[in-house]
């Protein structure tokens, strides 16, 4: 893949660089900020090379790329000089967006940054509790504790990272924001915290409370830092500000925080984790199906970002967090679908989206299957649903933990070492082997179930009576060149334009000149009476059929006034284009245009 044009590509169809307020890139997509979301042509973006598709959710636009996310985003970066426009770049404001949507963009442009190490952190203590579990280290060993410091250190100094993320993301001093973190996890404080000594400024009672691992009391603090700075900023003038905004902020903030907003969040931490806990072990098979079946369509939506901090936060006051292996269903499911698709598929392309999909999804990376395969087929996605579901009841039956936080997949497994771990092993088997058989018996429909018949030809019969011609004789450049595709024309001789295969109506434009179809095998037809008949708008064109409708070949499309046309100076020939040519081996026929004559024939290749 040349990521530089890609790159390039994406970055005109987005709007350019003007259109840019930030961005960033998760495991699979590129995520924007745009000023102006009109601006950016989502149609071309998806047909470009090596974009899945474009989602817009949760105020961001985002392009789902897959694995290469990372090499296109480091391109489109240099290109469009993301890192300087990122620092002075002015947020769409607040008033243009929803409150959930601008929640959503903040936890995940928080978290995503370090997400990757916090994942492979997570599967090390994981992998570190296998091995002493196995008899393969003690953990008095020199090699345990340098891997387990290795591990643990970016969750025990978690409030330093958050720091960092969220005052990019809320536009104050990062380091003063890392310096105020740090004094919460300074070894002085957690002494006293661990001790239950209560200090005194100027005194006032500072709480004990320990701040290590913990999530939303640090998110609190920059975000009434945001609102301290710029009232700092305003008070001193530009000769002393770089020096006394950061001394007054660490002056103020650290003791606020720990008097009145670090005890907040804690507060607010124990409800979250009480309430979760309660929920889960009031019903924890139920909470298995929610969260298995719905996983990946909160992941559609991007809310699935208002998880993370509470599973975080789990962990950090309970030790654990019941959810977690729950998702390993919904992400395994979606796996077992793609196997599903790659063992019943005989389409070349789709059969090696799957068969990666699966390697993929099984180490947690689904967005390439949902976006690729199984949310275009729909069929695949509800069988994954349904199997996410009865995996995540077996997984919450047993009341299974994760002990450390890490994305769901087959690596996550030894955090989940521990009480109900054979739940864990039974749960995401189900969800993968039956996602995998239910898409093979019953994800095919339609077009889909047409793919497999890789060896079949498909006919298709003349769309109105009248005089076959070569396409590339008709006397417009677009069509005689075969740059939409190959086909064939049409010189009619009645006014009815009828289906050419038996398929679903893919577009209706308004003028009545043209009409789109999918056929049941998958190809992708486009009909258009006359040439330059778009200026009519609509006159003397009739519409018979509706967008989505399902047709049989034969079936009237559009009736329309062949001698008004004539007299209004329009040509009538009728092009018929199969605009995904390149996948077929196309043979054409200059036969009388009859009801019964076919004039293509369609071999996959």
């Amino acid at each position: 893949m040349d990521y530089q044009k890609l790159a390039a590509d994406i970055l005109k169809n987005v709007g350019g660089q003007g259109n840019i307020n930030t961005a960033w890139h998760c495991a699979t997509r590129i995520r924007f900020k745009l000023t102006d979301e009109k601006k950016a042509d989502t149609k071309a973006i998806e047909n470009l090379d090596g974009v899945i598709t474009v989602v817009q959710s949760a105020g961001q636009y985002q392009v789902v790329i897959g694995n290469s996310v990372g090499q296109v985003f480091d391109q489109l970066a240099n290109q469009a000089g993301l890192e300087n426009k990122s620092d002075t770049a002015t947020e769409e404001p607040a008033d243009k967006e929803n409150l959930i949507n601008r929640f959503i963009a903040f936890i995940s442009g928080t978290f995503t940054p370090f997400l990757g190490a916090m994942a492979g952190a997570g599967i090390l203590k994981g992998l570190l509790a296998l091995f002493v579990a196995l008899d393969w280290m003690t953990k008095t060993s020199g090699a345990y504790q340098i891997w387990y410091a290795a591990g643990d250190a970016l969750f025990n100094f978690l409030p330093i990272f958050l720091a960092f993320t969220a005052a990019k993301r809320l536009k104050v001093n990062q380091f003063v924001a890392v310096a105020l973190a740090a004094a919460l996890v300074y070894p002085t404080m957690v002494t006293v915290a661990d001790k239950a000594t209560t200090l005194h400024f100027f005194g006032i009672p500072v709480v004990p409370t320990t701040y290590t691992s913990s999530v939303i009391p640090i998110l609190l603090a920059v975000w009434v830092l945001s609102y301290l700075q710029p009232l700092l900023d305003k008070i001193f003038p530009d000769a002393v500000r770089n020096i006394f905004t950061p001394l007054f902020s660490l002056m103020i903030m650290v003791p606020l925080t720990l008097i009145v907003v670090g005890p907040i969040g804690s507060g607010i931490s124990n409800l979250l984790a009480a309430g979760v806990s309660g929920i889960y072990n009031f019903a924890p098979a139920f909470a298995g199906v929610i969260m298995g079946a719905f996983w990946q369509v909160f992941v559609i939506f991007g809310v699935h970002w208002t998880f993370v901090p509470v599973m975080m936060n789990n962990i950090a006051k309970m030790g654990y967090d019941p959810l977690l292996p729950i998702l390993s269903a919904a992400v395994l499911s979606q796996a077992g679908a793609a196997l599903g698709i790659f063992l019943k598929t005989k389409d070349k392309k789709q059969k090696a989206l799957a068969g990666s999909g699966v390697v993929t999804g099984i180490f947690g990376i689904t967005e390439p299957i949902i976006y690729g395969l199984t949310l275009k087929m729909k069929r695949p996605f509800i069988c994954a649903v349904i199997s996410g579901g009865i995996g995540g009841a077996i997984i919450g039956s047993f009341q299974a933990h994760a002990n450390s936080f890490t994305l769901p997949s087959l690596l996550a497994l030894p955090t989940y070492l521990g009480k109900g771990f054979s739940g864990v092993l039974i749960g995401i088997a189900v969800a993968f082997f039956l996602a995998a058989i239910l898409t093979y018996l019953f994800g095919f429909s339609g077009q889909d179930a047409a793919q497999v018949k890789s060896d079949g030809l498909e006919e298709v019969v003349a769309p109105a009576a009248g005089t076959v011609i070569p396409l590339k004789s008709v006397h417009d450049e677009v069509f005689s060149s075969e740059a939409m595709g190959k086909g064939i024309a049409i010189v009619p001789t009645e006014g009815t334009l009828k289906a050419p295969v038996s398929g679903t109506i893919s577009a209706v434009y308004p003028t009545g000149h043209a009409i789109g179809l999918i056929s049941d095998q998958g190809a992708e037809i486009l009909l258009h009476i006359g040439i330059d008949t778009v200026k009519l708008n609509g006159k003397y064109f009739e519409t018979l059929v509706k967008k989505e409708q399902h047709v049989n070949a034969g079936d009237k499309l559009v009736s329309f006034d062949l001698d008004k046309i004539k007299a209004a100076g329009y040509d009538t020939t009728i092009m018929l284009v199969v605009t995904n040519s390149k996948n077929y081996e196309v043979n054409v026929t200059t036969e009388t245009a009859a009801a019964d004559n076919w004039l293509l024939k369609l071999k996959p290749e």
